[in-house]
Formats: C-alpha cells, structure tokens, sequence
C-alpha cells in the first residue's frame, strides 16, 4: 500500500517527454530539418510589418501559423502515459 501511494505523490511531468522547442533553439542539431523549416517561417512572420498588408493576407499569415503551429506540434513523437493508467497498469500486473 506504501508503494501505491508513494506513486500517486510523483509528479506526471516525470512520466512525460515534452519537447520545447524554443528552449531547444540552441541546440539545431536536436531539432528535426522540416521543424526547424516550419519555426524559421514562423519567426519570419513575426518579424513582418504587417501594417502594409491588407485584411485578407493578414488572415491568410495566422491560418499559415495556426497550420504550422499544429504540424510542429505534430510531429513532436512522444508517449503520454496518466498517472492513473500507470497506477491500473501496476495494479493489474501485480494482481495477474
């Protein structure tokens, strides 16, 4: 039973493998070549004077970021397991 609970009081950030990539920026070599593509057209957006560009294309630079956004977070390859379903694993090869 100690062991059980000692698993609850484990924080579920030490069973995720999150990847940031803007604290990664320093490390290029970590980063995947089409990520890295996909974050440069990022950044070069936001560097844009958008004051000249009219309402349309605007609109069409946030759909680009929103799709490049989803993509990058996409591709970050990574299992995510909850706290509870780590517990009922346990529990259940315990019990078997």
């Amino acid at each position: 039973m100690v062991f059980l609970l000692s698993l609850i009081a484990v924080p579920v950030s030490g069973f995720a493998n999150e990847i940031n990539y803007k604290n990664n920026m320093e490390d290029p070599e970590e980063i995947p070549l089409e990520v890295q593509i996909m974050l440069d057209r990022i950044y070069e957006i936001k560097e844009m004077d958008k004051s000249e560009l009219t309402r349309e294309e605007r609109r069409e630079l946030r759909k680009e970021v929103r799709e490049i956004r989803k993509e990058v977070r996409s591709s970050n390859s990574g299992i995510y397991i909850s706290t509870g379903a780590i517990i009922i694993i346990l529990l259940l090869i315990i019990i078997l």
